[in-house]
């Protein structure tokens, strides 16, 4: 698995980089330019003011997504350990957005760390798969992931009570991490 690149939780707001907002703000002005000024002169016939401003927003500010989803994707990939580079490559090449819904799609779960032995984990991961450390509550029947709060199974019905759950997933449930 690849070394997965960690954002500090106050930095997760910040997941769509500045050279991304820039660059997204120069296409939009840059579209607006060429749709006010530009493309005019070559029309014989100026459609209606109202439907000009339309299309002008609407392609300005879909030109500008575009850039954003590729700056995100910049940042977002790195913390489920895939490769950044190529994932921006398939969003800028494929037409259309067609590369950021293939992202959306197969992105792998985020990764985090074991706190137990330091193991990068999945985050659907119940143990951890190098030192067996439970990392969420689980149904004890069919495995599912419950709610350390829950006193039965919402899938099966099994009584959660007799899983014997760590008592740390307990004290988690009610909101108090130790």
């Amino acid at each position: 698995m690849r070394e997965p690149e960690l954002i500090n939780p106050n930095e997760e707001t910040r997941l769509v980089p500045l050279w991304s907002i820039a660059i997204a703000a120069a296409v939009f002005v840059l579209v607006e330019y060429y749709f006010w000024l530009v493309f005019p002169k070559t029309q014989h016939h100026v459609p209606p003011l109202g439907f000009r401003i339309y299309m002008n927003v609407s392609w300005g500010l879909l030109a500008s997504l575009y850039f954003l989803m590729v700056g995100y994707v910049s940042k977002d990939a790195p913390r489920r350990a895939m490769s950044a580079r190529f994932w921006m490559l398939i969003c800028f090449v494929m037409p259309g957005g067609i590369g950021a819904v293939l992202y959306f799609l197969l992105r792998a779960p985020l990764v985090s760390k074991c706190p137990a032995c330091g193991t990068h984990v999945q985050g659907d991961f119940h143990f951890c798969p190098q030192c067996n450390y439970q990392l969420t509550a689980s149904c004890g029947n069919c495995f599912r992931t419950v709610r350390a709060t829950d006193q039965f199974c919402t899938r099966c019905g099994h009584e959660l009570e007799s899983d014997q759950m760590p008592a740390r997933l307990h004290l988690q449930g009610m909101g108090r991490r130790d």
